[in-house]
């Protein structure tokens, strides 16, 4: 997660300070830092005398909660009763994300309500994670090239969906400025763990043993066994799903073996399958593939051969793959929306939009990712360490570029941190690495941020490094960052002269994009089991 150091927390409390001694009402400051302060005002009522100011502020976050909620339930409901039968095919496919998107938002904001031991961390997590849905709902129907469709098939739509909107982004600003307002407990509570070879601690001992277990000691502990020779319960992995629906509790760890084969299907484990763990015989033995794609008539959020909403998911040693072809355009191996998901040497492989980081804090360690353009895309706060990041041969005339980040609201704690790793390119793109510009990434949105820390860079990566999107956009809002990078392509010195791009020199600058502070993994991942380095 995104920081503010400690002498930031110290300004912004002594400012309201100041504020209370001089007469000024400390909500007032926050709703000047609101995007829409009008509409954070029109929430304002007299509060309680004998409230502490951090109660009044607390209060008032929770408010504008309930306030974006509601906005929420309208725009859900909105969508809910349309009349889809007069709908086109393509029309469907969009009106069905944007449906379980909104229900998905509304899942997530009345957890941030109801679950007290949620800190000021998850609730921004889960405020990114509605701007995520909201953002991707309108990128359905661009797919298809129905934005001025969408308009006319809700009716209202524009209105609900600005004023949900607005509320959403307010909430953002208001929730962070209440992290900065409650005396820095939370960021006091952080320790960062000794060593490299810890696993987070959100992983339970537990699993760790789970994880670092040989493939027949897992057998014997897993819940379910699939396999295609007949030799588990289930041939197929949707059937195992299905089984798993009935079986698992969501509280306790959920183990699902896949042995070695190639399963032609496509996964989903929805947001109510909690605490599921996939684990394969290893990368390009246990293959989970598929072919959906948005030329094919998918729109790229549903074109994932695999796909996982449920939070605090594990997957080991299995290969998701998306065998599309770099002709067919958006098409995604793996797209993950669960919180606290971890990727522990797994494989991810396609052309155009490969891995789908798409919302809530996500870690990945010791994987091997291969695309073309944008292949780790979306809005997760997403750790990639010790990784082999593969560059393919894209097709004629199309510029490779690693990442695009669609963080879209300066207050989400959003991003993609690429960490130890390597960028190199591919078997079938290294004879032929002239003929194309490789970059490191470029803006999807507009407060893209993407940080490379201590990553081996080869030599063709372009001397730019970045690509822009289209014309100027984003490049002043952006962050875009590089530190102690390493190889022929990791020259900073004809890099981009963008506002937002940055050389990062600073330790302390460059270890807010730590696991430990970025995403707060010091809390979940040692409960994994899984390795990783919390510090730089």
């Amino acid at each position: 997660m995104e920081k503010i150091p400690i002498f930031g927390y110290f300004i912004i409390f002594l400012n309201i300070i100041i504020c209370i001694v001089h007469g000024a009402d400390p909500i007032s400051m926050i709703c000047d830092q609101t995007p829409y302060p009008d509409v954070c005002r029109s929430l304002v009522t007299t509060q309680p005398q004998y409230l502490a100011q951090e109660s009044v502020v607390l209060e008032f976050r929770n408010k504008a909660l309930r306030a974006t909620l509601a906005h929420a339930q309208n725009a859900h409901a909105v969508i809910s009763s349309m009349a889809t039968q007069s709908l086109g095919k393509l029309a469907k496919l969009a009106w069905a994300d944007c449906f379980e998107l909104y229900e998905d938002t509304l899942y997530r904001l009345n957890s941030s309500m109801t679950a007290a031991t949620h800190t000021n961390d998850d609730v921004q997590t889960r405020l990114s994670a509605a701007i995520a849905n909201h953002q991707t709902c309108q990128i359905g129907f661009a797919d298809f090239q129905l934005s001025q469709y969408s308009h006319a098939l809700f009716p209202n739509y524009t209105t609900l969906i600005s004023d949900f909107s607005k509320h959403l982004k307010n909430s953002l600003a208001i929730n962070k400025a209440a992290a900065a307002n409650s005396n820095s407990q939370q960021w006091k509570g952080r320790r960062l763990l000794a060593g490299d070879r810890v696993f987070p601690a959100w992983v339970p001992a537990s699993d760790r043993k789970l994880l670092e277990s040989k493939a027949a000691a897992t057998a014997a502990k897993a819940n379910i066994v699939v396999a295609k020779d007949g030799s588990g319960q289930y041939k197929s992995i949707n059937e195992a799903v299905s089984a798993a629906v009935k079986l698992s509790r969501g509280a306790k760890r959920f183990v699902i073996y896949v042995k070695k084969g190639v399963y032609k299907e496509n996964v989903e484990i929805k947001k109510s399958m909690k605490n599921i763990m996939f684990i394969g015989d290893g990368i390009d033995a246990t293959i989970i593939t598929g072919s959906k794609n948005v030329q094919d008539g998918s729109t790229t959020f549903r074109s994932a051969t695999f796909a996982v909403s449920g939070d605090g998911f594990i997957a080991r040693g299995i290969t998701f793959e998306n065998t599309a072809g770099p002709q067919k355009h958006q098409a995604v191996a793996l797209r993950s929306g669960a919180d606290h998901s971890v990727f522990y040497s797994c494989s991810f492989k396609g052309y155009q939009d490969t891995l789908y980081v798409y919302s809530q804090r996500q870690f990945y360690r010791d994987c091997d990712i291969y695309g073309t353009v944008d292949f780790i895309f979306g809005d997760a706060a997403a750790v990639i360490q010790n990784c082999n990041i593969y560059v393919r041969k894209p097709m004629p005339n199309q510029k490779n570029t690693v990442t695009a980040q669609g963080r879209s609201d300066p207050n989400e704690n959003t991003g993609i941190v690429i960490h130890n790793s390597r960028v190199a390119p591919s078997s079938d793109l290294r004879p032929v690495q002239r003929s194309f510009n490789t970059y490191l990434g470029r803006p999807w949105k507009q407060y893209s941020r993407t940080v490379f820390i201590k990553t081996a860079l080869d030599g063709f990566i372009d001397p730019a490094g970045w690509l822009p999107w289209s014309g100027d956009f984003a490049l002043k809002t952006l962050y875009y960052g590089e530190y102690m990078n390493s190889g022929a392509g990791a020259r900073t010195s004809g890099r981009v002269k963008w506002a937002g791009y940055h050389v990062i020199r600073s330790v302390a600058e460059a270890g807010k994009f730590s696991v430990g502070n970025f995403l707060d993994g010091n809390s979940w991942l040692p409960a994994t089991g899984l390795p990783y380095t919390s510090s730089l």
